[in-house]
């Protein structure tokens, strides 16, 4: 899509010259002239001579690197970058993704990498995260993992540019810059003022009789990037400003583009203006009403952002408000598009295949997933953008831009059949972190790790202060998922892939046990906290009652496995001394015996000891009478934790 970057700033035309304040009057360059209105290949010419005579200043001389890097000169572009990068002066995070761009289009990937890492600190953290994901997704990705894409250029292609395609009903409408009236040009681009066309879909996917599309306004100017609403029967699309039939520009010489509704058979509506502010490709989500397009607003995370508007049937309701930096990052995101929970848009961040890539994300709520790139079967090593896709029979037509060797003209539509939704498969684990012993309790702060079957780290997280976690690697056919937090028990599970395409989808929800809530400090010792239980008089065999308590042992052993035991057990002074001393030696044995036949180690236990009447907790000793309910506070069991002051350390 490079040719379409000179015809108009549809795509990524970033507007600098708000960002970098205006040049001072007297360094005024013939170069700015050509710079501003997209027209590069004459603003290098005029900017190289300025250059030469050594009367640029650094915010020409940075028009002059972004004027390469628009006419595909990356090499000079890379060079220009980087002298102003030395400088550390205006290169902002926009234009170094382009200085990366540049460099990665020139293959000097380890200098692109050495400077990322110089500045990595400067980048949000959702984005530094896109980056290595998508890094480690295209490195794996093999054959196997790839769809069987049927790629198709149209028979409707032209030599100059097309582009856009939108779904009609049994047609597809796009844009396209060949010309009607050889008269009227679009000077940068030599083709004609954008228009709106529309072709009959075949049952094949191919598109005829490509005809001007005569269901909106007519205009001398510029009509691109329609997308057509089935519920609301209203096309939504860009133009250029205007004012009484004549383009309008703003006090810096800008024609911008508008977004505009045309209901059919019914009124034409302007949505979306501003003379310094153009707005690209609108998409309207029916499902949700949000009104989603690209936009360069000053305040986005780079060049050309996704935005959306609230609406009420395609009226705005709503401030823009930007899709945050999951989706948009210090390059050009344009191309908004959703279908079946899934959101497709396009960016040329340095990290891709190309210069403009095609990316999926999952849409999970109003939350967004890692954006995926679509991979080599979709993406090339040019520009590829503006994909719509619907189900057709028992797989999917879609259709997407591209200016990629073997087109017919600058940029062309092409369309594509699959049997599933493209995007290379990935694997969620989302859910929250609660207590074992009550799972309203959420914890906060816990490590959450995802291990490969060899044990390598394939990524870490922490539950927020809602206690929810989410991680998202390249699709794994088995992985270890491995929690903890200080002084909570850690949490280790193999997950087969019949486990994890089982969970595709649903929250994993993570029960961690915490240690301070399964002890109490019990006669100046830290023990197990359970009831109080009680073996029938004169006996040593364990009741249900009993062994309902000691399965909590069971479980706080297989949470804290390397704690350290000693089962004590007491009697009251009823009876004789030896006779006492048998009696709870034998009841703490069995409590022994009944522990290990659940699977707790044998080595866990180190002591079990029966104390008799040795240690009356009241007055109740031998000769004294003393009530029932008070002899039974002397009949007790406790399981000791002995290394409890070492646990953890």
């Amino acid at each position: 899509m490079v040719q379409a970057k000179q015809i108009f700033p549809l795509f990524f035309m970033v507007f600098l010259w708000s960002s970098i304040c205006g040049l001072a009057q007297e360094n005024r360059s013939l170069g700015d002239d050509y710079f501003f209105q997209y027209e590069y290949q004459n603003a290098v010419t005029a900017y190289e001579a300025d250059l030469a005579k050594g009367t640029l200043t650094l915010k020409q001389y940075l028009n002059l690197a972004d004027a390469y890097y628009k006419t595909n000169n990356f090499e000079k572009a890379s060079e220009a970058y980087l002298q102003l990068y030395k400088r550390d002066t205006l290169l902002g995070n926009h234009h170094f993704n382009k200085m990366l761009q540049s460099l990665a289009r020139t293959s000097d990937n380890n200098r692109m990498q050495e400077f990322l890492a110089t500045k990595s600190s400067n980048f949000e953290k959702e984005f530094l995260e896109n980056l290595e994901f998508n890094a480690q997704l295209l490195d794996n990705s093999s054959a196997s993992d790839q769809l069987d894409f049927q790629i198709f250029n149209l028979n409707g292609n032209s030599p100059q540019s097309d582009f856009s395609p939108s779904f009609y009903g049994g047609k597809l409408l796009f844009s396209s810059g060949r010309s009607q009236d050889k008269k009227r040009r679009y000077r940068p681009s030599g083709e004609g003022f954008l228009n709106i066309y529309e072709g009959t879909l075949q049952p094949t996917g191919q598109v005829s009789s490509a005809v001007p599309f005569t269901e909106i306004p007519t205009s001398n100017f510029h009509k691109a990037t329609p997308f057509y609403s089935e519920r609301l029967q209203s096309i939504f699309y860009v133009l250029s400003n205007t004012l009484n039939g004549e383009l309008s520009f703003d006090e810096n010489g800008k024609n911008a583009l508008a977004v505009g509704m045309q209901k059919k058979n019914g009124p034409f509506q302007l949505l979306l203006k501003d003379l310094s502010t153009s707005f690209y490709y609108p998409f309207y989500d029916e499902q949700s009403e949000k009104l989603y397009f690209s936009a360069n607003f000053e305040d986005g995370y780079g060049g050309t952002d996704i935005y959306y508007v609230h609406t009420n049937r395609g009226q705005i309701m709503s401030a823009p408000i930007n899709l945050g930096p999951r989706i948009n990052s210090p390059g050009n995101e344009i191309a908004p598009y959703v279908f079946e929970n899934s959101f497709y848009f396009s960016s040329d961040v340095f990290y891709g295949l190309g210069g403009m890539d095609i990316y999926k994300s999952n849409m999970e709520g109003d939350s967004y997933s890692i954006p995926i790139n679509l991979g080599s079967e979709i993406n090339s090593s040019a520009d590829d953008f503006g994909l719509i896709i619907r189900n057709h029979g028992e797989g999917l037509l879609g259709y997407f831009s591209s200016n990629r060797p073997g087109g017919k003209g600058n940029d062309d539509l092409y369309g594509f059949t699959v049997d599933e939704k493209p995007g290379l498969r990935t694997l969620t684990m989302k859910g929250q972190v609660t207590k074992s012993n009550n799972g309203s309790e959420l914890i906060d702060q816990a490590v959450i790790r995802l291990l490969d079957l060899e044990g390598n780290l394939l990524a870490e997280t922490y539950s927020d202060d809602k206690g929810s976690y989410r991680l998202e690697i390249p699709w794994e056919k088995g992985v270890v998922l491995e929690s903890t937090k200080e002084r909570f028990s850690v949490v280790r599970q193999n997950l087969t892939e019949e486990d994890l395409t089982a969970l595709e989808g649903q929250d994993f929800d993570i029960p961690l046990a915490p240690y301070d809530d399964l002890v109490e400090k019990k006669e100046e010792q830290t023990v197990v906290k359970l009831k109080d239980f009680y073996f029938n008089r004169g006996q040593t065999e364990l009741t249900d009652a009993i062994t309902a308590e000691l399965d909590k042992v069971v479980s706080f052993v297989k949470d804290f496995p390397a704690v350290q035991l000693r089962i004590e057990t007491y009697t009251d002074s009823r009876g004789g001394n030896s006779t006492n001393f048998r009696l709870t030696q034998g009841r703490s044995d069995a409590i022994k015996r009944y522990l290990i036949s659940k699977g707790v180690p044998n080595s866990t236990i180190l002591y079990s000891i029966g104390y008799g009447e040795d240690k009356i907790l009241n007055n109740c000793t031998n000769g004294v009478f003393c009530l029932e309910v008070l002899h039974k506070q002397n009949q007790r069991s406790l399981i000791v934790v002995l290394n409890d002051n070492v646990l953890f350390n």
